[in-house]
């Protein structure tokens, strides 16, 4: 339902270019809002008013009117005068309210429809049945963006996404926990993933400037009918997932971009453990020390290129091969060699998933 505050800021600023006084009560006779003392109005006059079948009444120097949405009384409206033009400005007054009601009811009801079209808890007919009477188009290229932002609490992060993309342009922002704020962006014809991926970035980064947040952002694919749109979040979640296990230093992270983590997140855990223990036996490496990790990321970055490597992290040669050597050993992996090298580098993904699984159970 429409806030008193929306009321409020409406009959102010209708107040403030006629100089007509006016007041919205409930169907109790309390007053929802008022540009003049309303107490002066009793109560029971309102009550009465409400219960007669008129729809307008002159009651000593003030005009009531009814305020109906869908043919339901909710409001009375009380404009001060006595004068034709006071009974014009209050006219006036009830039908931007009852627009207001309709628009605000709208909004409500987008929001329920597409926090139930991502969870698929609708039947494919309704989709379009409902998707006609709030006026969505069906066929429109879009695709889910998620934003993660930990814990959602003031609202922060919709509103400075309401502010760069409107229902207008044909997007939509809802939730449907307190840690995601969901996109649901339109595309025009010809657009694709480059327009997405700047989309995404944009987005990283005037949360991070405008708002001082740290978050994480993922898309699904296009999908080209409104039906589909669900798959899409699907396939977002499942970015968001997989890029905090395996692409941590990513801030954006694509469905279609997932490679080998989206494999492996896929693995049953019982597989997981089979290979690592194939690979390491009992010797199990859960954790690296940071100059190891920083070695291991560096030599494959530079595609085993031990002279490139070395010259990156400001070590000699000789030093590198000994860290190499080194992990070799505790491992029986030589990641100078291809096989080994690969090997290595899915098994160390694998150890990370098996990890994000243990923290899932407590």
């Amino acid at each position: 339902m429409i806030s008193s505050q929306v009321i409020k800021t409406s009959i102010e600023e209708l107040h403030g270019i006629t100089k007509v006084d006016l007041c919205v009560f409930d169907l109790d006779g309390m007053v929802v809002a008022s540009t003049f003392d309303a107490k002066l109005v009793m109560a029971g006059i309102v009550t009465d008013f409400a219960a007669s079948p008129a729809d307008s009444q002159v009651i000593g120097a003030d005009h009531l009117l009814k305020i109906r949405d869908e043919g339901e009384l909710i409001y009375i409206l009380i404009a001060r005068g006595t004068s034709d033009e006071a009974y014009m400005i209050g006219k006036i007054a009830v039908c931007q309210i009852q627009n207001l009601i309709v628009a605000y009811k709208e909004r409500f009801d987008r929001n329920n429809f597409f926090q139930n079209l991502l969870l698929d808890n609708l039947l494919l007919v309704d989709i379009y049945n409902r998707a006609k009477k709030l006026h969505i188009e069906a066929a429109v290229p879009r695709v889910i963006i998620i934003v993660e932002t930990k814990v959602e609490k003031d609202g922060t992060a919709s509103e400075l996404l309401s502010g760069l993309f409107s229902n207008q342009s044909g997007d939509y922002i809802t939730a449907v926990d307190e840690s995601n704020v969901i996109l649901i962006k339109s595309l025009e014809e010809g657009e694709g993933y480059e327009v997405v991926e700047q989309t995404a970035q944009t987005i990283v980064d005037m949360m991070s400037t405008e708002a001082m947040l740290n978050v994480r952002v993922a898309y699904g694919t296009i999908v080209g009918e409104l039906k589909d749109v669900s798959k899409s979040y699907k396939e977002a979640k499942m970015a968001l997932d997989v890029g905090k296990i395996f692409y941590v230093e990513k801030k954006v992270n694509a469905y279609n971009t997932l490679g080998i983590g989206r494999l492996i997140y896929q693995l049953p855990i019982n597989l997981c453990k089979i290979f690592i223990e194939e690979i390491f036996g009992d010797n199990v490496p859960m954790e690296f020390d940071e100059e190891t990790l920083n070695t291991i990321n560096k030599f494959f970055e530079n595609n085993l290129n031990v002279s490139e490597t070395s010259r990156q992290l400001f070590v000699h040669r000789n030093t590198l091969v000994y860290r190499i050597e080194k992990l070799e050993k505790s491992t029986g992996l030589d990641i100078r060699t291809f096989d080994d090298a690969l090997t290595f580098k899915i098994a160390l993904m694998v150890v990370n998933y098996m990890k994000y699984l243990d923290t899932l159970e407590y």
